[in-house]
């Protein structure tokens, strides 16, 4: 059974190509369960090997490469919309993304934008103001200063004024169409007046609307110039309203012509503008609009690059959906740069206008206002003094846009075209280079308001100071520093000029060179300031009626005096001589030593040093006799305050270089001046006042009377220990001047009051000519007749006598004329 059984159990099984593999496993011996699993075996093993051998079977191989082929072409159809389906996945996803990041980088730029727009759009710098010439009938303003005034602002002299900025003048009247200005307190209109003067100043202003009469009218400031707080730029508001129609229709028809219908960005004009500068093979054509240059020249750089192109036309759409085309209009008008001040640039119309033809816009010409619009383009390639042809031509091609859009008439076109562009001066600065006196301005803005005034944007700062005595003062300066080089090289100067009525600091000089910004010697020196102290020492005498007088015999012999060393001290007069008395009148006006001191020794050093004080003098005072001949360290500045006191009848108040100061919305802020003092009686200031004006006649200033014979002037002159400091002081009807003229390094100048100081004086009252002291006597004065010899008070009809004004109670005339009575006048009397 056994051997039958293995021998069936081969045939039983068909034939394999495979190696029997399983025939070793059969060698081994057999498990107990060897009987039982007899089934198994034989299907185990039928099922290992299908699965071992169906890989190497080729028919199944076969079958399987047969539908592989069948497999890839359904797989390729259920797949394709697969990859399409992730492709859309992730660019819907991606878009997704870049619209959020594209949405928050818009809603930053919007609030950058909505910043600047609806805040502060620019840092407007700090506005300087001069004086506002006040015009009423009896001021001190005569026919030529009123007409230097006019030209400085920019008036233009016609046959008949027709608009506002003309005026047209007679011998004895000006008439005038003043321009709307904002002063100090509130807005001035338009207003047109007619102007007479006589031979004592302004007889009357009148209204030519109604031919009333004024009691008092303001010419506009001058602007002096701006302070920039921070950066280069400077800038001159204009709003859209008071912008010339000619200048907004031509900036549309060059820059932008569909301003009004896009929306920020033009495309159209920007493929233009690439097919043109491709064709040109160079960039010949811009294709940014207002909006976009807005944009561009608000929040970017010049640099050229995709990514500033697209967040300038980003940011362009989103300033054209917020604001109004009027807004984006003065911001682009108010923003443009239009050329090059040295370091400052020039930005916006309203400063261009000054820049290029020194009056306001409004005033320009049509001819004016399309070359500020061609100048766009290219400031600098379009510079009118430097390339007159070029910005001519430039010109020329704005003026003819207006005509074909029918902005202008042919005529007009042609009156224009024809008409020059008329520039300003070009060596004439447009800023007003004042280092002494803004030096003073800020000082006094930083003591009244602090230092963070003038980094506030658009202040407005009205000062004292008088543009045309600045003017004057400079030129003096000028040329008489080069006619003193001749004789002494290099000397320096200091200069104070002050309004006699308004205790203002009218103009200021402080170096040979007056636009040098360096050391002020109009206030920082401290020299001796030599005889200019006697006024002082005779008014503490004079205020002593009961005793001196101007016709009052004073000691003119030797005296010896101690100072404060210890040290004695013989004072000499000039020429050495000593002439036993003289008549306090002659010591003052020929400035005589010996009698002064003898006067100052009377009445007391501590005396005149409380008049000095009284005056305004600010600083200590030596109390050592050598103080009466001037040992007392001063400046012009400090001097002029001094003599402003006794050229304003005797009332002390002090200098000022600041009259008002608007804050950036045009309110006033609080400028407290202290009440004026009675700093001298109005009655011993005139008898000063006299004395000083007799210096000028005959006494040490008589030159300069010699130069005004017909014009009372008042002056002292004043010179150091050998002649150091060259010292004048003098005062007409309107102003009143201090001059030291000296060498840094205190060394000699062989200068006196007369030759050094003084000179500049005069040279300054030719550049400004004088309006006449009117010398009105105060109460308390009359007329007095004294002995020519002996000063004694006499009747007017005694022989020998002069007539000289004198206080009342000091003038008490002798009994007939001092001779005794004879028998029939006893009886008489």
């Amino acid at each position: 059974m056994t051997d039958s059984i293995k021998k069936a159990a081969p045939s039983s099984n068909p034939p394999s190509s495979n190696p029997p593999s399983n025939n070793a496993r059969s060698n081994n011996p057999p498990s107990k369960n060897a009987p039982v699993k007899g089934a198994a075996e034989r299907k185990a093993p039928a099922k290992k090997a299908t699965t071992k051998k169906t890989p190497t079977k080729k028919a199944p191989a076969k079958k399987t490469t047969a539908k592989k082929p069948g497999v890839r072409r359904v797989s390729a159809k259920t797949k394709a919309p697969s990859k399409w389906k992730k492709l859309w996945s992730f660019t819907w996803k991606i878009g997704l993304i870049g619209l959020v990041v594209v949405c928050s980088y818009g809603i930053y730029l919007d609030q950058i934008i909505a910043r600047k727009f609806e805040g502060q759009k620019w840092h407007l710098p700090a506005q300087v103001f001069s004086r506002s010439m006040a015009i009423y009938p009896g001021a001190a303003i005569n026919h030529p200063q009123l007409m230097s005034e006019l030209k400085l602002l920019g008036y233009r002299k016609v046959a008949n004024p027709r608009q506002v900025g003309e005026f047209s003048a007679s011998s004895t009247k000006i008439e005038l169409w003043r321009r709307p200005f904002l002063h100090p307190e509130g807005d001035q209109a338009a207003q047109r007046v007619m102007i007479t003067f006589d031979s004592q100043g302004v007889s009357s202003v009148q209204r030519m609307s109604d031919k009333r009469q004024m009691a008092v009218f303001h010419l506009e400031p001058v602007l002096l110039d701006r302070i920039l707080a921070s950066g280069g730029e400077d800038r001159l508001f204009v709003p859209t309203e008071e912008m010339p129609q000619a200048i907004v229709d031509a900036l549309i028809l060059v820059e932008d012509r569909s301003f009004y219908e896009h929306h920020g960005v033009n495309p159209f004009a920007i493929a233009r503008a690439a097919i043109v500068n491709i064709t040109a093979g160079r960039t010949v054509q811009g294709g940014s609009t207002l909006t976009q240059q807005l944009a561009k020249n608000f929040f970017l750089t010049s640099e050229r690059s995709i990514v500033r192109k697209i967040r300038e036309a980003l940011m362009a759409i989103i300033i054209d959906f917020r604001y109004s085309k009027d807004e984006i209009l003065e911001a682009y008008l108010n923003e443009v740069y239009m050329g090059q001040d040295k370091s400052r640039g020039v930005h916006g119309m309203g400063l261009a206008s000054q820049f290029y033809f020194g009056r306001p816009i409004a005033e320009l010409t049509v001819s004016q206002q399309a070359f500020l619009i061609a100048a766009i383009k290219g400031p600098s390639y379009y510079n009118p003094w430097r390339s007159p042809e070029r910005a001519q031509n430039r010109r020329d091609l704005v003026l003819r846009l207006l005509m074909e859009d029918d902005k202008l008439t042919v005529e007009q076109y042609k009156a224009a075209v024809e008409s020059p562009i008329g520039l300003r001066d070009f060596n004439k600065s447009v800023h007003q280079k004042l280092p002494a006196f803004f030096a003073v301005v800020k000082n006094e803005l930083r003591r009244r308001y602090g230092d963070s005034l003038l980094q506030q944007s658009g202040v407005k700062v009205y000062t004292t100071l008088d543009p045309m005595a600045q003017d004057a003062a400079e030129k003096a300066v000028v040329s008489t520093m080069k006619s003193l080089d001749e004789r002494t090289k290099n000397v320096q100067v200091g200069m104070v000029v002050t309004d006699k009525y308004t205790d203002g600091i009218a103009a200021m000089v402080g170096d040979r060179v007056p636009s040098f910004d360096g050391f002020n010697r109009a206030v920082e020196i401290r020299r001796p300031i030599g005889s200019l102290v006697k006024p002082f020492v005779y008014a503490t005498a004079l205020q002593q009626g009961s005793k001196y007088n101007l016709a009052s015999p004073v000691a003119d012999k030797p005296i010896t005096l101690q100072n404060g060393q210890g040290k004695t001290w013989s004072p000499q007069n000039v020429d050495k001589v000593f002439r036993d008395e003289v008549p306090l009148l002659t010591a003052f006006k020929n400035s005589m030593n010996v009698p002064t001191v003898n006067v100052g020794i009377e009445i007391g050093v501590d005396n005149v040093a409380k008049t000095m004080t009284s005056a305004g003098w600010s600083e200590a005072i030596p109390r050592y006799p050598s103080m009466l001949l001037g040992a007392i360290n001063g400046s012009p500045y400090m001097v002029a305050q001094a003599y402003q006191t006794i050229a304003n009848n005797g009332r002390y108040r002090p200098l000022t270089s600041i009259t008002a100061v608007l804050d950036t919305n045009n309110q006033p802020l609080k400028v407290s001046r202290e009440r004026a003092t009675q700093g001298m009686e109005p009655a011993t200031d005139y008898l000063v006042q006299y004395a000083m004006n007799q210096v000028v006649k005959n006494g040490t200033a008589k030159r300069l009377g010699q130069t005004f014979p017909n014009v009372d002037l008042a002056g002292k002159t004043g010179t150091s220990n050998d002649s150091r400091d060259s010292w004048f002081a003098g005062f007409d009807e309107r102003n009143v001047a201090a001059i030291w003229v000296g060498q840094d390094d205190n060394s000699k100048t062989g200068l006196y009051g007369s030759s050094g100081a003084m000179a500049v004086y005069q040279a300054f009252l030719k550049q400004r000519p004088p309006l006449g002291l009117r010398m009105t006597p105060a109460d308390g004065i009359t007329q007095g007749y004294f002995d020519r010899t002996t000063g004694v008070a006499k009747q007017s009809d005694c022989d020998n006598v002069v007539a000289i004004p004198a206080r009342i109670d000091s003038y008490q005339p002798i009994d007939n004329c001092g001779e005794e009575r004879s028998w029939w006048q006893k009886i008489i009397n």
